[in-house]
């Protein structure tokens, strides 16, 4: 239904999804480095509809700002759906949201390993009021393609946390 949209465009459906549903979002982003909130915040008016952004690169972020556990990253590492589940839920409790994005993943160039390549990349959407959703993905590019991609994603499952 939204494959050929932009991520302007996507962003713009979701501001549009969330102001008919009074609804608030945030975003915890690692891999992204803000990526998803910077498309959500080039719509004009998304302050009626988008409270904030962590930017949770480092471990200790993710343990400070959305309350990760750091026993589930030392057991899972920080990419892992455990950790980005908690970044979520996280996200809304230390904000005005009822919904977010959590992302954590393996850009590259560097980083990867056997069991996590660079392209892996973890996303969990967490709604207050009805559901949660946590996956795993394998992006195929370089750092800028992995990226691009986990923020079109972020951002129609953020759609569909709506929904």
């Amino acid at each position: 239904m939204f494959t050929e949209k932009t991520v302007q465009e996507l962003a713009q459906v979701l501001g549009e999804k969330l102001t008919n549903a009074g609804l608030v979002a945030a975003t915890a982003e690692s891999c992204t480095g803000g990526g998803v909130a910077y498309a959500i915040t080039e719509i004009s008016g998304s302050s009626q509809w988008f409270d904030r952004s962590f930017i949770t690169y480092s471990n200790d972020a993710k343990n400070q700002m959305v309350n990760v556990d750091p026993q589930l990253i030392d057991k899972f590492g920080a990419v892992s759906e455990p950790v980005v589940e908690q970044m979520a839920i996280g996200a809304v409790k230390n904000s005005d949201a009822d919904l977010a994005v959590a992302i954590s993943g393996i850009a590259g160039p560097d980083g990867g390993t056997i069991e996590k390549p660079v392209g892996t990349v973890c996303m969990s959407w967490y709604n207050a009021h009805t559901c949660s959703k946590t996956e795993t993905y394998l992006f195929v590019g370089d750092r800028s393609e992995v990226r691009t991609q986990a923020i079109r994603l972020a951002l129609l499952g953020l759609i569909e946390a709506v929904e």
